[in-house]
């Protein structure tokens, strides 16, 4: 049995193998929810997507990740092919289908669609987008904090390919995470194009330091929706927290070191390089920041 996390490590649920999925404005079982090999996706890792959690038959913070859907496809110049309430609905009318009310996750991901010839060019997708919505049942199971290790995968510039961009190419942080994982760690700790850390292969990153919480100039980092929740709920609750460049001393002398996405709110990490941070376990102001954006949900969410 091996020891190996990640930061998307779930319980096993039976229910999923009986999910139905949304692909093109139908909801299919799971074994029919089947893309071609010309698709765009597929092929070139040609669209964006979004993870949404639900929480008490809601879905948390929908509307900004409408926002940055929406956005991250006029960016790609793609067209979705749906307005905001076009996937809403779909999104709703999938969660319905699954009679899901709460503990679910949902991937809702828009490619360029099916290309007519097998090559780059995004004038040979012509037959419309492909959008799929794959929701599952979804509890986080992480027995213990998280081990990281520092690669030199870096987020890159963003003439390159914008690290803000939540796009289905993501071979950079599937490189990093490997890279992590050969180490002997969970995921990977990457830096920024100056040398400053910056973020995980999966999830936005936060240090602690003398009752400060640190985080990332935001420059190279995904924009993160649990992120900016975080950042706000320091600033609503008296703790001081800093957009800053920070480097890897500052990161090994911190007292806490937390990660934050959609799917696990805000997770512990126990070791970056072997070197324990704090006291190896969740520290006081990683659970503090937890029961604030817990309650921030169940007031979103109520």
């Amino acid at each position: 049995m091996t020891d190996k996390m990640s930061t998307h490590q779930a319980e096993e649920d039976q229910r999923n193998e009986e999910i139905l999925i949304y692909l093109n404005g139908e909801i299919v079982p799971k074994a029919e929810a089947k893309v071609s090999v010309y698709d765009s996706g597929f092929m070139l890792g040609d669209g964006v997507w979004e993870g949404l959690r639900l929480y008490n038959g809601n879905w948390a913070f929908m509307d900004e990740h409408l926002d940055r859907l929406f956005e991250a496809a006029k960016a790609i110049d793609l067209d979705i092919g749906l307005d905001r309430d076009g996937v809403r609905k779909a999104l709703l009318e999938t969660q319905s289908a699954n009679e899901m009310t709460t503990d679910a996750h949902a991937r809702l991901m828009v490619t360029r669609g099916v290309k007519t010839r097998p090559f780059q060019h995004p004038s040979l997708s012509r037959q419309g987008p492909t959008m799929t919505i794959i929701m599952e049942h979804s509890r986080p199971n992480l027995p213990r904090p998280i081990k990281l290790a520092t690669v030199p995968h870096l987020r890159g510039l963003p003439m390159t390919q914008d690290p803000k961009l939540n796009s289905h190419s993501k071979l950079n942080c599937i490189l990093a995470c490997i890279a992590a994982e050969k180490a002997g760690a969970d995921e990977a700790l990457m830096l920024d194009v100056n040398g400053f850390v910056n973020t995980t292969n999966a999830c936005n990153f936060f240090i602690v330091r003398k009752g400060e919480v640190w985080t990332s100039t935001g420059d190279y980092c995904m924009n993160g929706i649990t992120r900016q929740k975080v950042i706000d709920l320091c600033r609503e609750n008296g703790i001081p927290v800093y957009e800053r460049n920070y480097s890897l001393v500052d990161t090994y002398g911190a007292d806490e070191a937390f990660l934050t996405g959609t799917f696990g709110a805000q997770t512990p990490v126990g070791s970056i390089d072997g070197r324990q941070i704090g006291d190896g376990q969740m520290g006081a102001m990683t659970e503090r920041i937890r029961g604030l954006y817990k309650a921030l949900i169940e007031k979103e969410c109520a």
